[in-house]
């Protein structure tokens, strides 16, 4: 689907065709033969187009015949069924730079470009082309932040379950965040050499703009402080999970434990009503109260075991 959009009072307004200084944004459905119109009708490289699309594409910059290419990642929820899969994943935003224009393309709902879309940024106009792009690697390191923040949430919460649980459910839950924190640390390395890079080589041509340069500097801080956090995250992540583990074995082990202690003190009756039950003589054949004080005796038996191993602690 290629829309295109231009900043009008204030608001961004969808037009129907194509304009001067416009935004283009290519996202989900479309196909191929639309990208060859699209290259071929703006004169951008189709590789430009289709490198943005692969998921596995890291982050880098690349200029020719007078178009500029920045590829970002950036996380979106991962909406798979697999078991396991991992809560969030990254892919790449391909923004391409014009003279006349600016075009996004990416092969999933981005939640980054939707907050655009939906004029939750202010002070941002298409047709100042590299405001834009640093205010979309602005809000790219927020969202990380938020969903660095909500994993953490999810780990804490976890954490209120892990004493008392034998099963491996929430260590699925873990799984699935730690695989999100590696996708995370490797995007947000990736994403700081680039901004570095950019910076270095003034590839947005701001150098003379020290409102922009400063912006990209508390981007580029920014960007470090998540892929920082990321880290540590992983870090304790990474030591819940083996803490999680001992306990669901130590969790398991009291219940063996339990389960044995009890099956000794059972078997004492068991055993007493097996020795007089035997069809030898034992001086209770003729007893008429036999079998009540053997009854009795086997649960005194039984309650002085449950105690001495409560004694011990044991049980």
């Amino acid at each position: 689907m290629i829309r295109y959009y231009k900043k009008e009072s204030n608001k961004l307004k969808e037009l129907e065709g194509i304009s001067p200084s416009c935004w283009i944004n290519i996202a989900p459905p479309f196909t191929q033969e639309e990208l060859v119109s699209v290259s071929q009708q703006l004169d951008i490289p189709l590789d430009f187009l289709t490198d943005s699309l692969d998921i596995d594409e890291r982050s880098r910059y690349e200029r020719e015949d007078g178009v500029r290419l920045i590829v970002l990642n950036t996380p979106i929820p991962n909406k798979s069924d697999a078991v396991n899969s991992a809560v969030y994943i990254t892919v790449p935003i391909g923004i391409i730079l014009m003279e006349d224009y600016i075009l996004t393309i990416t092969s999933f709902e981005n939640p980054v470009l939707q907050r655009f879309l939906d004029n939750k940024i202010k002070n941002f106009n298409p047709e100042h082309r590299n405001d834009f792009v640093l205010k979309l690697l602005e809000q790219n390191v927020y969202y990380f932040l938020t969903c660095l923040k909500d994993l953490n949430n999810r780990r804490n919460q976890i954490e209120k379950e892990l004493y008392a649980a034998s099963g491996n459910n929430q260590l699925k839950q873990l799984l699935s965040m730690e695989k999100s924190l590696v996708y995370f640390v490797t995007s947000l390395s990736a994403n700081d050499l680039l901004m570095m890079k950019m910076k270095r080589t003034d590839f947005l041509n701001i150098r003379d703009d020290e409102d922009l340069v400063d912006l990209l500097d508390d981007i580029v801080i920014d960007n470090s402080q998540a892929n920082e956090m990321a880290n540590v995250y992983a870090s304790i992540l990474s030591g819940t999970m083996n803490a999680f583990a001992s306990i669901i074995s130590n969790n398991l082990n009291h219940v063996i434990q339990r389960l044995t202690l009890i099956t000794i003190i059972l078997m004492v009756p068991t055993l007493i009503a097996s020795f007089f039950g035997m069809n030898v003589p034992n001086g209770a054949e003729n007893w008429s109260a036999a079998f009540p004080v053997i009854l009795v005796f086997s649960l005194v038996l039984s309650v002085l075991v449950a105690w001495w191993f409560r004694r011990q602690r044991l049980l």
